[in-house]
């Protein structure tokens, strides 16, 4: 008789869409802590840069992802630096390099120190427009004026 395999435990059938919600093997996560826990754990293994909601080294499972990892619901400007609430209920200051359009237009930047993408909801790009300019540099382009710096908008 063989050992099962680790791997195949470790596919429970979550999924996170494009628009930050939670699904179990079909099933919206409605639940409010159990849903911002998910969220909280999700992660990238090392080896490939798959996606899993971990709970430490060896106990993780995968899940499917749509689009960014995390949604970035809302941001305050404080002085001239920027500061970014994550759907999982936390808040970060915004990471300007990382700044890029990506599909349909949709802003995005790295979250969790370059860890993880999050996509930049409308009520959080209103905010940061205050600061985005066109880019005299680059006929078509945008940069964000911030934390004392230009920091060029990227596509792709």
């Amino acid at each position: 008789m063989t050992a099962p395999d680790p791997e195949r435990f470790r596919q429970i059938g979550l999924r996170l869409d494009r628009n930050g919600r939670l699904w179990h093997q079909g099933e919206e996560v409605t639940h409010p802590r159990l849903r911002q826990a998910l969220l909280r754990w999700l992660d990238l293994r090392d080896e490939d840069r798959r996606p899993v909601v971990r709970l430490d080294e060896t106990r993780y499972a995968y899940i499917d992802v749509d689009d960014a990892h995390l949604l970035v619901t809302s941001a305050r400007w404080d002085g001239d630096r920027i500061f970014v609430v994550l759907n999982d209920g936390s808040e970060e200051e915004l990471a300007y390099a990382s700044l890029r359009v990506g599909d349909g237009d949709a802003l995005y930047c790295t979250v969790r120190g370059g860890r993880l993408e999050g996509r930049v909801t409308t009520p959080a790009y209103q905010v940061l427009a205050a600061g985005i300019d066109d880019d005299p540099d680059r006929p078509g382009s945008f940069v964000l004026r911030a934390a004392g710096g230009r920091f060029a908008i990227g596509h792709g």
